[in-house]
């Protein structure tokens, strides 16, 4: 049989020997190339076959091989160009269709790749290559908003192979974002306890207050997504720590998103005659005012972004980072595998993931007594770090635009505006349907919500058709730019809270701007998160504890302005000198707790 060395691709000289091979050898021995780690090699090797050999049989499959090689190499356009060819000898090649619609994504031809998928599909493929291409078509609808035919794919999939816990999660969520009622909705033969096990913790801190179904999403993630931690921490391979304290921030939302609004001003106030701040991020980069911000905050900033989570955690043991404070927790584009490694020996969770993270990685929270009781702590893997006054820091500097007129956003004059700006997936039946009450029991008042999606709108809009409320009464507002969106709180009477997803980032930003904001508390940390911001702030009258205590408050408060605007008039002239926006104090709390556990490591 003919051979040919593994270990450098083949030259001129070769031609006749590599002409020889069969397709079997050749699939060998470029197997033996890539697990000798030469893949380009590998791919010359393909390409040597296919120009020696133009009319071998089963040359589709050659070029099929070579297409995934060159994608692996980011060689797009050569990859787009061996699937097409395969594709010209065998039309109905459904591996190439569907490897050719993952080129075409990431070159931005979506609606050309959702062609090749559903060309797999009504070309007849079999199921395991159809739910294939189900799933690619949910994900990339998902990606572009097209959430009513993205939820439709999901379910094609799911009626094909009930046993998928990844498109349950993305089914059930997609169900959140439009406000489909009930969220749970049966599928083909996918039990409901794959409904709920299949729930991202994400998707469960809107859906459920129960604070042990959210440690077991966080957990399920963990078993099934994440590598078994290494038996040695990589701090204990560093030299021992000296000198001023290192605090490594790590995230991928180091811009204009909830958390980079929210932590510019910790990053700017941090000591540094105590203290050195490192960020560690994989952000894209943008020239966004808030992400200069941010970067100007820091001291020293590693890009992670192309770096495998190893070598991303070596980069952080290497920089002698005492406190690792992970930004970002199982949220979206979170890199939780870092912290598998122990880069560092404190590794704390803050603001990204407003409850347990299941993390092995993570030892702390940062929480206050409030958002964290002592009941809730054994549904936590993280310890608390109780800070006195809040746990939630903010950010003094936000820039507001002009107050608007409220014929800019469509707000009748002299109405009573209950507002709502916390996006849709927060939402749930019963809270909704206890909106329409308070708006039946409050003449003339409207609900002020987030145009999220159509479908959320036109979900709500049918909703209040069914409670007796005039759809007019619900007033979407369109998203826009920080400093706008701060302004036209202004406009609003009431902020209504949602639950169990309780508004951070948001009620901190009404509060802000003299808002007064009514909430529910609940079991779980997420379900508290306003309730310490009215608590810090001087407002603890405006937390309650069941669905009919916030229904008769929202009631009374609408019906008696006066009352509201007393609230408007503290929060005006305390508000911003409470507690709550005292970022100073709340720095120096953060600190404290830092260099006592950063100085028991030394």
């Amino acid at each position: 049989m003919p051979t040919l060395a593994a270990t450098e691709p083949p030259d001129a000289t070769d031609a006749r020997r590599v002409a020889a091979l069969t397709l079997t050898d050749l699939m060998g021995q470029a197997q033996a190339l890539q697990q000798a780690g030469q893949p380009a090699a590998a791919a010359a090797l393909y390409r040597q076959w296919l120009d020696a050999c133009p009319q071998a049989a089963m040359r589709q499959v050659a070029l099929f091989n070579l297409g995934t090689l060159l994608s692996t190499l980011q060689r797009e356009p050569e990859a787009e160009a061996a699937y097409r060819e395969a594709l010209q000898l065998q039309p109905g090649f459904a591996h190439a269709m569907l490897n050719l619609g993952h080129v075409l994504e990431r070159r931005g031809a979506c609606d050309e790749a959702l062609q090749q998928w559903r060309a797999v599909i009504d070309g007849g493929a079999a199921p395991e290559l159809r739910v294939h291409a189900w799933n690619n078509q949910g994900r990339l609808l998902e990606t572009l908003r097209r959430y009513p035919e993205a939820e439709a794919c999901l379910r094609e999939s799911l009626l094909l192979d009930a046993c998928q816990p990844d498109v349950i999660q993305h089914y059930v969520h997609l169900r959140q974002k439009q406000c489909e009622w009930p969220v749970y909705q049966p599928v083909g033969e996918v039990t409901p306890n794959q409904m709920l096990v299949g729930t991202s913790m994400l998707a469960m801190m809107s859906a459920s207050d129960d604070p042990a179904l959210q440690l077991l999403a966080a957990q399920r993630f963990v078993h099934e997504k994440l590598p078994k931690p290494p038996a040695v921490a990589l701090h204990t391979l560093m030299p021992p720590r000296n000198g001023r304290i290192r605090v490594g921030y790590l995230s991928g939302d180091l811009h204009t998103h909830a958390v980079g609004l929210l932590t510019a001003e910790l990053l700017e106030l941090h000591d540094r005659s105590k203290f050195e701040v490192w960020g560690f991020c994989w952000t894209p980069e943008s020239n966004q005012p808030q992400r200069r911000r941010l970067l100007a905050a820091l001291d020293h900033h590693v890009r992670l972004a192309g770096v495998d989570d190893e070598t991303a955690a070596k980069l952080i043991a290497q920089a002698g980072i005492d406190v690792l404070v992970d930004l970002q927790g199982l949220t979206s584009g979170a890199r939780p595998a870092i912290l598998g490694w122990r880069p560092a020996p404190v590794q704390v969770s803050y603001l990204g993931l407003p409850g347990t993270s299941g993390l092995p990685g993570v030892d702390w929270i940062l929480a206050d007594r409030y958002v964290m009781p002592p009941e809730l702590v054994p549904y936590c893997t993280e310890r608390p770090i109780y800070l006195p006054h809040c746990y939630q820091v903010s950010d003094r500097q936000r820039e507001v635009a002009a107050r608007p007129e409220r014929s800019t956003y469509g707000l009748p004059e002299g109405a009573f505006v209950f507002c709502s700006f916390n996006n849709n997936f927060k939402f749930t039946p019963e809270m909704f349907r206890a909106w329409m009450r308070i708006l039946r029991q409050v003449d003339g008042s409207v609900l002020w919500l987030l145009a999220d999606n159509d479908t959320a709108r036109e979900n709500m809009q049918r909703e209040a058709d069914q409670a007796g409320v005039a759809r007019e009464r619900l007033v979407f507002a369109p998203r826009v730019p920080p400093a706008e969106y701060l302004a036209r709180f202004q406009l609003a009477d009431l902020v209504l809270d949602t639950f169990p997803y309780n508004a951070g980032t948001t009620a901190s930003d009404a509060l802000w701007m003299g808002v007064p904001i009514l909430t529910r508390s609940g079991r779980t940390y997420i379900s508290r998160m306003a309730g310490s911001l009215l608590t810090a702030v001087g407002l603890p009258d405006l937390i309650t504890e069941s669905l009919e205590e916030y229904e008769r408050q929202a009631v009374r408060l609408g019906r008696e302005p006066a009352r509201v605007a007393s609230y408007k008039r503290y929060l005006t002239e305390h508000g911003r000198s409470s507690p709550l926006f005292d970022l100073p104090l709340l720095v120096r709390d953060i600190e404290a707790e830092f260099e006592r556990l950063a100085l028991a490591h030394r």
